[in-house]
């Protein structure tokens, strides 16, 4: 009996040591999500790659990382008139850019391992496709390169399979709005064929959508500022600025946001 005692109590030592495990894991993605989503991008980026390289938010903390690396690529690239040189000339984007691929290689392999596994995972198809994007958007929307027809054809190929799946995959309709938009907004009239076709107003209205169903916090955020980030384009200042000032409550610590209602918004000026 006492042998027996013993192996149920170290069972339940081990059960609560995996789950104590588990959930500093998910407080690590969190904290890491908190700095992406307040424009610290660096900090967040540090805080992803210390997550365990496997595991059940291997995939999650991959793609954050991916995307945390592309805003810092982003940031110091700026929008310069001739991309080329910039590109020669920039060192900060180059040592970035070698991160950033080596992150996205080790994302798609973790989802492609887990697609042969169960095609039909919805994560691993989410991630895969969204991994792919921010290759593409790295190449064109901020390199200015047309380049990454493979990897968004395959990106676009994971994306409607999963809200296929599940329509109401919050993410994943972001970013497929943005697919729509881009391609739109970006891509020459005689090329849009080949990347599927684009409707900018389709995209705009799909993340409005996306922005009012209710989803994890880290979810709705992403829906929220890609809406902004489309009223800006779209230079459709009141929306953007309704939409900031819910971004700039739920992240204090933003300073792009917090840049924006300070040159854009009334109120914000008249109480500084």
């Amino acid at each position: 009996m006492v042998k027996g005692t013993r192996i149920v109590a170290v069972a339940l030592l081990l059960m609560g040591w995996f789950a104590g495990a588990a959930s500093a894991q998910s407080t690590t993605l969190r904290d890491a999500q908190r700095l992406f989503y307040s424009a610290r991008y660096e900090a967040a980026a540090a805080l992803a790659e210390t997550l365990p390289p496997s595991g059940t938010e291997s995939l999650a903390a991959s793609e954050l990382r991916s995307s945390a690396l592309l805003f810092q690529i982003r940031r110091a690239f700026g929008d310069p008139a001739d991309k080329d040189l910039a590109l020669k000339t920039c060192t900060q984007c180059r040592e970035l850019t070698a991160a950033f691929l080596a992150e996205m290689a080790h994302g798609q392999s973790l989802a492609r391992a887990r697609l042969q596994a169960e095609p039909t995972d919805e994560a691993a198809l989410f991630f895969l496709g969204k991994l792919n994007l921010n290759y593409v958007w790295l190449q064109l929307g901020t390199f200015g390169k047309k380049t990454g027809l493979s990897e968004y054809r395959e990106a676009r190929r994971s994306l409607e399979t999963v809200l296929k799946q599940n329509p109401e995959h919050v993410r994943a309709r972001v970013a497929r709005a943005w697919i729509d938009y881009i391609v739109d907004t970006k891509m020459p009239r005689g090329t849009k064929w080949m990347l599927g076709g684009g409707d900018k107003k389709r995209g705009l209205l799909a993340v409005q959508q996306a922005a009012a169903t209710s989803a994890d916090f880290f979810s709705q955020a992403e829906a929220a500022f890609a809406l902004w980030d489309m009223q800006v384009r779209e230079k459709n200042l009141t929306a953007a600025i309704s939409t900031a000032r819910e971004l700039a409550r739920d992240f204090p610590d933003n300073r792009e946001i917090a840049k924006f209602l300070e040159n854009n918004d009334p109120n914000a000026r008249a109480s500084r």
